[in-house]
């Protein structure tokens, strides 16, 4: 039996990776049913100020492939609580890798008062779209 009846996680999904694939993984052995918010180009270059190298459609479509994730959805905002108003969430999971931030300090706080659990899953070191990016632009100029 899962621990939460409606799972949450997000994420750009640039370059999909086996980082990737833990976090939905992870989050999918605790939940039921998992959605999967997948960040618009737009969201991405408000935050990140840069562009996905794979189109959104493309991650839309290699995420919603996934057996563990029931359904997939655009990310239109960085406002995880208009998510949850949409969605209805028990929990939303994220990467370790931001536990301890101000952003997800407040995120906790916010959703105790509606009963959903922030869940913190283990982040996968050595691997990220960023570096993935990095090696490609190497690559790309020959060095």
């Amino acid at each position: 039996m899962s621990k939460y009846k409606i799972g949450y996680t997000t994420g750009v999904f640039d370059m999909f990776h086996i980082g990737h694939l833990n976090i939905i993984k992870k989050a999918k052995a605790q939940c039921e049913y998992l959605i999967v918010g997948v960040s618009t180009d737009e969201v991405v270059q408000s935050y990140k100020h840069k562009s996905p190298i794979i189109p959104f459609e493309e991650r839309m479509a290699i995420v919603g492939a996934l057996r563990y994730v029931d359904k997939v959805v655009p990310q239109t905002s960085m406002d995880k609580m208009e998510a949850w108003n949409n969605l209805h969430f028990d929990a939303i999971f994220h990467g370790s890798d931001w536990k301890g931030s101000e952003m997800y300090n407040k995120m906790i706080e916010d959703f105790k008062v509606v009963g959903v659990d922030v869940v913190f899953l283990p982040h996968t070191d050595g691997i990220s779209s960023t570096q993935l990016a990095e090696i490609l632009h190497k690559y790309r100029e020959g060095k």
